[in-house]
């Protein structure tokens, strides 16, 4: 069953259970709340500060640029004044890279007219996810982290480098576990190191195609996982192994057919937790079972490794404290924008309603201050990603569309939504397509209060 609506925009609302519909009363309550959401979505626009949103395209052909998938939380793209945007320039995008194909590193200059500043360049990324930039919150003016790979071994390791000094500062290299990061905790103290050997492998979309795998006879190995690695020492230790999550996991899979790798390694905003999905069964190869995708956290010193069994989408962001953004059905099978205590294990809050949040299974980021959330999404009828801007103090929002070239039958090159907040909180890094050249580019939605 399928209630169609316009406010503001039509939307799809689908009913899972519609028997539990067929009975007048439950009719009738159904009705009224519909026409209740909608009526204090309308008077919160009426008394809230409005705003518009306005966008800029930063980059353009016949090169392709972009940042990268969101992945992570707290990725934040500009650096600390807000001047240099950071950035990777390749040739082609209509394939994943080859081995030995570099992308190249820049920093956009806001104050100089966007002017492209080239720094380096990496062999470990993909057209999804980037080469995992993050930068360093003890020096994020001028600090920042990729992965590279050594082209002799293929072994992936992670790099520091300063702008200020136009060189690599550091390099984090391991023989016997080569890994790359995975996400930086938002104190700068470590990051999550990740086998994106074997992440290729068993999902090419989250890896770096032809990278050593040092665990890739074993489906579920004690030496490999999440790694945590100290930013000033270098020093490495396994957080988490496969070995560990299959134990947890034996229960509802107790037959493990394929190998399990991690997906989306989240720190919290108090660097003390990580979520994280360990999944199974997604490359093109495995023919039989069921895929594995299990949600789980652990504290940042390897203890209460936890199942979570409330499944909250595949894209979650993490709000202050252990709360985190997802998405789940609602009472009447409806998707909605949740928020989940990841401690108390349960949801705790739906966010707006199916008028504001379409498709909240959409890519989605929290601002630094917290208050304001961005939901993005494909829409395949207009070949566009749509980011809808909402403010959580008074419900206010707002939605912009970027042309994305439409539908990607090739999903490991697909350009998703990945909205990326600055440190001020009023603009959102996007990626999307030039429509003179289809040339893959960057875009800054701006948040601007509006004129009366």
């Amino acid at each position: 069953m399928t209630i169609r609506f316009k406010y503001p925009t039509m939307i799809r609302f689908p009913i899972k259970h519609p028997e539990k519909l067929t009975d007048p009363t439950n009719h009738y309550i159904f009705i009224l709340l519909c026409f209740f959401m909608l009526s204090c979505t309308q008077e919160k626009k009426q008394t809230a500060e409005e705003f518009e949103l306005k966008i800029e395209q930063l980059t353009s052909g016949p090169k392709h640029h972009f940042f990268g998938y969101i992945g992570q939380c707290q990725t934040i793209p500009w650096n600390a004044s807000g001047q240099y945007i950071l950035g990777m320039e390749i040739d082609t995008i209509s394939r994943m890279p080859l081995p030995d194909e570099a992308a190249t590193i820049f920093i956009i200059d806001t104050k100089d007219n966007n002017k492209i500043i080239y720094l380096d360049k990496t062999y470990a990324w993909n057209p999804q996810q980037g080469t995992m930039f993050y930068w360093n919150p003890n020096a994020p003016e001028t600090q920042f982290f990729f992965n590279d790979r050594d082209l002799e071994t293929g072994k992936v390791f992670t790099v520091l480098y300063d702008v200020s000094e136009r060189k690599r500062v550091k390099e984090y290299k391991y023989a016997d576990t080569p890994i790359g990061n995975g996400g930086v905790a938002a104190d700068g103290s470590a990051w999550l190191g990740l086998n994106y050997g074997r992440m290729a492998r068993l999902r090419l979309v989250t890896g770096y195609p032809g990278t050593f795998d040092f665990s890739q006879d074993e489906i579920a190995p004690d030496n490999d996982g999440i790694f945590i690695v100290d930013v000033k020492t270098g020093e490495k230790k396994l957080l988490v192994s496969f070995a560990q999550i299959a134990e947890k996991i034996k229960d509802t899979d107790p037959n493990l057919h394929t190998g399990l790798f991690i997906n989306h390694s989240l720190w919290n905003r108090n660097s003390d937790m990580v979520y994280f999905f360990a999944r199974g069964g997604w490359d093109d190869n495995v023919t039989s079972g069921k895929r594995v995708n299990v949600p789980f956290s652990v504290r940042s010193d390897g203890t209460d490794l936890t199942v979570h069994t409330q499944f909250i989408g595949g894209h979650p962001e993490w709000d202050e404290g252990y709360v985190m953004f997802g998405s789940a059905q609602g009472e009447y099978g409806e998707t909605r924008q949740v928020r989940y205590d990841v401690l108390k294990k349960e949801i705790i809050e739906y966010v707006g309603n199916v008028a504001i949040f379409q498709e909240p299974e959409g890519d989605v980021s929290l601002s630094p201050d917290a208050n304001w959330f961005v939901n993005g999404y494909e829409n395949y009828e207009t070949n566009m990603n749509i980011h809808t801007v909402f403010r959580r103090s008074d419900g206010a929002f707002a939605r912009m569309g970027v042309y994305n070239g439409g539908y990607t039958k090739n999903r490991d090159i697909r350009i998703d939504a990945a909205p990326r907040w600055n440190r001020t909180n009023d603009a959102i890094l996007v990626p999307g397509k030039d429509k003179e050249d289809e040339t893959r580019q960057m875009f800054v939605i701006k948040v601007i209060p509006k004129t009366k």
